[in-house]
């Protein structure tokens, strides 16, 4: 906690302004693009604590998802898309997202941020404050996702299930890289074992 996962996040999509550095996105300089540019080329960001419209239907929200320029010509095909992968927000489509449980305004969250149509889809904190069979349903879907070709940058504190299904991940402390590589060598680093995954 407080390492500045969520403010490196909310910088990369343009929610905040880089006081140095730069942001590439597909080979080009993003630094100092607006959050609605970097959307419409596919930066697409499920927030931490989901930040529905709690008063609007769960297909209310999922349209809101939609609004980019990028997105609008896919709504049909990301619908069914999203409905397929979560069945339950179909059943519920007509129901009020605030009145869904934790795990349903989750997949909710997440159903939304594919309504966009990205690129690259950054979810901050998946898992906080679900059941552990909710957080197993939402971690195959985003094997689904990754196996489909959408490239996801994962911000999680479950490290075991974050990097079973990554590819390459970094280890932050203290506002800083401590570690990266390739998942399955950072999951068996000893040291990374004895002082974040408590082996």
């Amino acid at each position: 906690n407080g390492v500045g996962k969520t403010t490196l996040l909310r910088t990369t999509l343009g929610l905040i302004r880089p006081w140095s550095g730069t942001i590439f996105f597909e080979g080009n300089d993003v630094s100092k693009l607006p959050a609605h540019t970097k959307a419409g080329m596919g930066l697409v960001l499920v927030p931490e604590g989901r930040q529905l419209f709690s008063d609007m239907t769960v297909a209310e929200n999922l349209e809101m998802g939609a609004t980019n320029m990028r997105a609008r010509p896919k709504i049909g095909q990301n619908l069914e898309r999203v409905y397929e992968m979560f069945p339950r927000l179909k059943e519920r489509r007509l129901q009020h997202a605030g009145t869904l449980s934790g795990g349903e305004q989750q997949m909710l969250a997440v159903a939304r941020g594919i309504m966009a149509d990205p690129t690259l889809l950054i979810i901050d904190e998946l898992s906080l404050g679900l059941a552990p069979v909710l957080v197993l349903q939402l971690f195959e879907s985003l094997k689904m996702l990754r196996d489909e070709g959408i490239t996801l940058l994962l911000v999680e504190q479950n490290v075991h299930l974050a990097l079973a299904i990554s590819d390459y991940g970094y280890v932050l402390a203290e506002g800083k890289i401590d570690f990266e590589g390739p998942a399955r060598k950072l999951i068996k680093d000893e040291h990374i074992r004895a002082a974040y995954l408590g082996l």
